[in-house]
């Protein structure tokens, strides 16, 4: 099911490669330096002790065997090139047991002999036979009948051409023809052959074959298969013999190839050849056969020499001819072969764009799904995450969508790092990152995901700053039926469970969370109809002044009094508007009764109606096309003045240049008053006092709990209050809950106020209560 390391694959191969390789090639050298002498001084004295030249022929045969053993015993290499080399070992084998009963017939009678038994002319010719069926069956340039054809057309050459020659050269020096001569060609040109086969596969190429070890195996071949020519030198000569020089060549040749092919690693595949190479074997033996004619005819008759120079000049032109049109037909094929290539390259292109995603070039959805239904229909276990950018959104809309992008690409690029070769990143759109995670348990999922978040959230500089992301992640496991659909979802649904919690961090899918989903789904639903039945209504918070608490204002706060679960708290129910977008259908009601509110409190209470009715406007708001122009003409039909209206609003709504600053600009421009609700709670804070036009400040609760100490708090909201005596904006403090809050807030310099130690939140009747007393303004002393 699992993947074998490369570290394991290293000590494997390592293991198993020879470890006595370079002792067996030393030792072939050496048995083939000896060979050499024996042969070269057997030229020209008498051996009388012949047994000992035919050592090294059986030595070396079984020394190339057991090199070739050794790399086919590699357990890192593919089986095709096992094979090659275990077939190559059995041919060495077999010409262990040919060249012994080589040694036999010589050597068995009275007298030294050179010929050749019939069973050992078999023993060779199927030792080249193995060796031709060895190379054969390597997946290469073997693909189709005419591959074979023309494998057999230059086979047929290479055996006419070769025994032609041999054939002449022995009439030439006036050896004696003889069958054993026959047998001899014959096994000569079976080694042709076999070259053929083996200069094929050099051309060819395979993968895990050392190039470097097949071309000594070829040369070695081709000598060995050459050395017959020197069977002429031989004769009269009964103590040597021409296996003294082919044998050697061709064992030492598949001695250095087993060593070269053992220390070599595993390669990358060739390159693919040249499909339209020219072959010059053809016009290589016509050129040695037309030769051959015009040197026999020389000397024999003045007529038939020149009949012989006309048919080899003839034969030379038209071979010109040919080599000249078949270069013409290369050099269009190339030209296809090229365009074809660069059509090959473009529909790679294509499906890379089909399949990945334009920005950050990691998986997109529908390869995605691809991968995981595979993993599915296989049945191996694997998990899916989900994995979301917290507060991407602020990102953008401050430090602009490019910058959201490289930070995109950024994260990518680190979810890649942090992940193992057989996982996969795939981008679902947005912010959003889906993880395949593959081979692993519960806990190496846990421990790899905490790495995934330790290496994502490292700060990373952008526009000239330094932006520290926070992601949520989503963990859900594979089970037997499940779907690429189910297998997000789940982990979108613990995902989201993540960013609920705080964010930053990872959590596994539960069950018990898609209850928790449908009752969400359910509220949801039930917040659609609340406006319909009337659940909907309005609290006003008083915001006092500071130290004698006279009224200066109220914000508007919706409640949802539910039919089965009573008073939903907006806590509750806001987010979720926020979530599923009901929340601009539920702004603009909020929005419409707060100004009908206002209106009536003008027209009953004058000069003492609320000077500031502070509304909640929420980022989806802002964004929300014809939204400015909606205000507008909502305080043109309900008459009150636009300066008694406060739109506060948040600062992550509005950091940046984007829309939604531009929205509160034009709030600004139709005279409302902005407020900077929950101020010191974002990423940022003192540039938005510059950058929008604000003229109420809200500071937020979590600094005034902290007032009355010597805290961090109590030192930022009194540095506070001197920022917005410089700007001219007002401070309202939010959430005092005690008098000793709001005696030190007081005392720092602040003016306004709000919280439950004044007042809670209050129906509009009980708003009209306090107006009523507007001569006093008084809702609490502070003394």
């Amino acid at each position: 099911m699992f993947a074998t390391p490369a570290t394991d694959l290293a000590t494997m191969s390592a293991v198993s490669r020879p470890p006595r390789i370079g002792v067996t090639t030393a030792l072939a050298i050496a048995l083939t330096v000896f060979e050499a002498a024996w042969t070269l001084i057997g030229l020209g004295h008498v051996w009388t002790q012949p047994w000992i030249g035919w050592i090294p022929t059986v030595g070396l045969p079984a020394l190339a065997a057991y090199g070739c053993r050794q790399v086919f015993l590699r357990a890192d290499l593919g089986e095709a090139t096992r094979r090659f080399w275990r077939s190559l070992s059995h041919a060495c084998a077999i010409l262990t047991v040919a060249e012994f009963s080589y040694g036999y017939d010589a050597l068995h009678g009275p007298v030294p002999t050179q010929d050749v038994s019939a069973r050992t002319i078999a023993l060779l010719g199927l030792v080249v036979f193995v060796l031709i069926w060895a190379l054969m069956r390597l997946p290469t340039w073997q693909r189709s009948r005419g591959d074979w054809l023309r494998f057999a057309l230059d086979a047929g050459v290479l055996l006419i051409t070769c025994g032609g020659l041999l054939w002449t050269y022995w009439l030439h020096t006036g050896a004696q023809w003889t069958a054993e001569n026959s047998a001899t060609i014959s096994v000569c040109a079976l080694a042709m052959i076999a070259l053929i086969t083996m200069v094929k596969v050099i051309f060819g190429g395979f993968a895990e074959l050392d190039r470097r070890a097949l071309h000594i195996l070829s040369v070695g071949i081709a000598l060995s298969g050459g050395s017959g020519a020197l069977a002429p030198a031989f004769e009269g000569r009964p103590y040597l013999s021409s296996a003294a020089v082919a044998v050697p060549l061709a064992t030492v040749a598949v001695v250095l190839a087993a060593a070269r092919q053992g220390r070599a690693p595993l390669g990358l595949p060739a390159d693919r050849p040249h499909r339209h190479r020219v072959s010059l074997l053809p016009y290589l033996a016509v050129a040695a056969m037309s030769t051959t004619l015009v040197v026999t005819e020389w000397d024999d008759s003045p007529q038939n020499a020149t009949i012989a120079i006309c048919v080899a000049a003839i034969t030379a032109l038209v071979v010109t001819r040919q080599v000249s049109a078949s270069r013409d037909n290369t050099r269009l094929l190339a030209t296809v072969d090229a365009n074809l290539s660069r059509l090959r390259d473009y529909q790679a292109e294509l499906d890379h764009q089909i399949n990945h995603d334009a920005l950050t070039g990691v998986a997109n959805r529908a390869r995605f799904a691809e991968l995981v239904s595979a993993r599915l229909a296989a049945a191996e276990p694997f998990h899916v995450a989900m994995l979301d950018l917290d507060d991407f959104k602020v990102i953008n809309d401050r430090l602009g969508h490019g910058t959201g992008d490289a930070l995109l690409r950024t994260i990518s690029r680190r979810l890649q790092d942090a992940l193992g070769p057989h996982d996969t990143v795939a981008r679902q759109g947005g912010d959003e990152f889906t993880l395949l995670l593959t081979g692993r348990a519960d806990e190496a999922v846990s421990q790899l995901l905490r790495e995934v978040l330790e290496q994502v959230q490292k700060p990373v500089e952008m526009a000239g700053r330094a932006l520290e992301p926070q992601v949520s992640i989503g963990i859900t496991a594979a089970h037997e039926g499940d779907t690429p659909e189910e297998l997000i979802r789940r982990a979108d649904v613990a995902m989201y469970s993540a960013k609920t919690s705080g964010g930053g961090r990872r959590t596994w899918f539960d069950p018990i969370m898609d209850q928790l989903a449908d009752a969400d789904a359910k509220l949801a639903a039930d917040l659609r109809t609340a406006l319909v039945r009337d659940e909907l209504f309005l609290h006003y918070q008083p915001i006092v002044e500071l130290p004698h608490g006279r009224l200066a204002g109220v914000e508007a706060l919706v409640r949802w009094r539910h039919p089965e679960h009573g008073l939903v708290s907006p806590g509750v129910f806001i987010p979720l508007a926020e979530r599923n977008g009901y929340i601009v259908e539920l702004g603009r009601w909020i929005l419409h009764e707060a100004v009908r509110q206002t209106a009536e409190w003008e027209r009953e209470y004058g000069a003492n109606a609320p000077e500031k009715v502070s509304v909640n406007i929420s980022a989806r708001q802002l964004r929300e096309p014809g939204f400015v122009d909606e205000v507008a003409a909502l305080l043109r039909s309900s008459g009150i003045d636009p300066h008694r209206l406060v739109a506060e609003v948040t600062e992550t709504a509005v950091l940046g240049t984007g829309e939604a600053l531009d929205a509160v600009r034009a709030l600004h421009a139709l005279g409302l008053r902005i407020a900077l609700d929950d101020f010191g709670t974002g990423q940022s804070s003192l540039s938005l006092l510059v950058d929008c036009p604000v003229k109420v400040l809200k500071v937020d609760k979590s600094f005034v709990d902290g007032v009355t100490g010597s805290t961090a708090q109590a030192v930022i909201v009194d540095g506070l209050i001197g920022i917005t005596e410089g700007l001219r904006i007002e401070a309202v403090a939010e959430g005092v809950e005690t008098a000793d809050q709001a005696y030190r807030l007081h005392k720092m310099g602040y003016r306004l106020a709000q919280g439950f130690h004044f007042a809670r939140p209050m129906p509009a009747s009980d708003i009209e209560l306090l107006l009523s007393i507007s001569t006093s303004g008084k809702v609490d002393n502070l003394h």
